[in-house]
């Protein structure tokens, strides 16, 4: 089984459709097929029932598509990394690249346990895939 780090811009992906969602959920599909384990860091919890919540609050999204997006994603077993283990490697991304601190973790993660990364985040993407080759943009993901 591979590892595979996801960020929650693909979990939402996962259970409300946005663009790509046809191509998160092969990814999904993977993971139901025991092919790869999710790792990610801790922070994924928080950034996803915030998306979410903005999606029910500012977008119109059904409270009851909203409670079941919540539910099916706490059934995903995820690999998790406490945040500490990951801090410096992540500032120091954050800062060198001028991506966001929050970005920076899922990368510091890859990284870390040499794995692949897949964002649908484009330009953090852009702004890093030189240097860090196991990033895979979602709309590049085979």
């Amino acid at each position: 089984m591979k590892d595979l780090v996801v960020d929650s811009g693909i979990s939402v992906k996962w259970f409300i459709a946005e663009t790509d969602s046809a191509v998160a959920l092969e990814i999904l599909k993977d993971y139901r097929n025991e092919k790869i384990s999710f790792l990610t860091p801790n922070l994924i919890y928080a950034e996803f029932g915030n998306i979410i919540w903005k999606k029910q609050i500012f977008q119109g999204l059904d409270p009851l598509d909203a409670d079941l997006a919540i539910q099916e994603f706490k059934k995903i077993s995820f690999i998790i990394t406490p945040i500490p283990t990951l801090f410096d490697d992540a500032y120091r991304i954050a800062v060198k690249y001028k991506r966001t601190f929050y970005d920076s973790l899922y990368l510091a993660l890859s990284v870390k346990e040499n794995c692949a990364f897949v964002t649908a985040d484009e330009k953090f993407y852009n702004a890093i895939r030189q240097d860090f080759p196991k990033i895979i943009l979602l709309a590049n993901w085979h």
